[in-house]
């Protein structure tokens, strides 16, 4: 039913499974699997650029790192070859074009965030993703 999935992560645990979920459905279908993190821009734009903007940045990007790398181990561990992805900006954003340029036909996305402030910002990504894409979206709930 689908050849290639792509799961939006950010370390929550709500994206930890949509993870799981997207292993599986990549295992079930034998299909590609994708996995994005997206730094959020929009976060810095009303904050004055200087030093502590790119420090804040490089933290992030770092964490994306760190948590990509997980998720390679732990789909190697499920047998699942999976394809990483960095990006910058507006997350939905990038999640939508992302999606469209690897022509995958499976977005996964977690339900909200990390903490409360992330809830509304992860929550609206996903409402984002849903509402304005065109590719079959599962939303996993935590």
């Amino acid at each position: 039913m689908f050849s290639d999935i792509l799961v939006a992560i950010d370390g929550s645990k709500a994206s930890e499974q949509a993870f799981a979920a997207a292993v599986e459905e990549a295992r079930l279908h034998n299909t590609k699997l994708h996995a994005v993190y997206v730094v959020e821009t929009g976060l810095f734009s009303s904050l004055p650029t200087d030093n502590t903007v790119e420090i804040m940045y490089r933290a992030l990007e770092k964490e994306g790192d760190d948590v990509l790398a997980k998720s390679k181990s732990v789909a190697a561990e499920r047998g699942i070859p999976l394809t990483t992805h960095i990006k910058q900006g507006h997350a939905g954003n990038e999640i939508i074009t992302l999606a469209d340029r690897q022509k995958v036909d499976l977005i996964i996305v977690g339900s909200h965030g990390k903490g409360k402030a992330d809830r509304l910002l992860l929550g609206s990504v996903s409402n984002y993703v849903v509402t304005h894409g065109t590719i079959t979206t599962m939303v996993v709930r935590s």
